[in-house]
């Protein structure tokens, strides 16, 4: 069995010269694998850390625009509105203005029909007493044929003068 105890066994230098080997490996990965990939996952972190600030950034400047928006609309709705009671308050106005013309101009009309109508009147009143005057000629030209005494000739003229003053 000895040489399946050299096969199996240990020797010490071989395994001094192992664990040598191991070390040295170790070191030599160290120094050109694990320090450049801790490097690199070092730099990615400090990106992922820069884009999460960048992130952090962009939406708080998002919000404040959005609050900045949100502002401005609300001032443009406010503006809007006060246009609004602006042009109303203006079209009452105008309204007012209109309905007080129709009014002044409907009683002007009515004044102005109201005169012609009492002109129309006299008018009448004087085609009527001139009638009247012509139809008293004519009476008093049949009454002057019948020849009547001077105080029934005076009586008919007072009757008449009285007439025509009722009439106006």
């Amino acid at each position: 069995m000895t040489g399946f105890e050299s096969f199996v066994g240990i020797n010490p230098w071989t395994a001094l010269f192992t664990f040598c080997n191991m070390l040295i490996t170790f070191s030599v990965l160290k120094h050109f694998l694990f320090e450049p990939v801790k490097k690199m996952i070092d730099d990615r972190q400090n990106e992922i850390d820069t884009m999460y600030a960048d992130a952090d950034a962009a939406k708080q400047k998002a919000a404040a625009l959005e609050t900045e928006y949100q502002a401005h609309l609300q001032s443009i709705k406010d503006e809007r509105d006060a246009m609004l009671r602006e042009a109303t308050r203006r079209a009452q106005k105008r309204e007012e203005e209109i309905v007080g013309e129709a009014k002044t101009e409907a009683a002007n009309i009515r004044a102005a029909a109201e005169a012609d109508i009492a002109q129309e009147r006299k008018k009448a009143v004087n085609d009527l007493k001139n009638e009247i005057g012509g139809m008293a000629v004519e009476i008093a030209g049949k009454v002057v044929e019948r020849e009547i005494k001077q105080q029934d000739h005076q009586a008919l003229i007072d009757e008449f003068i009285q007439n025509v003053g009722d009439a106006s």
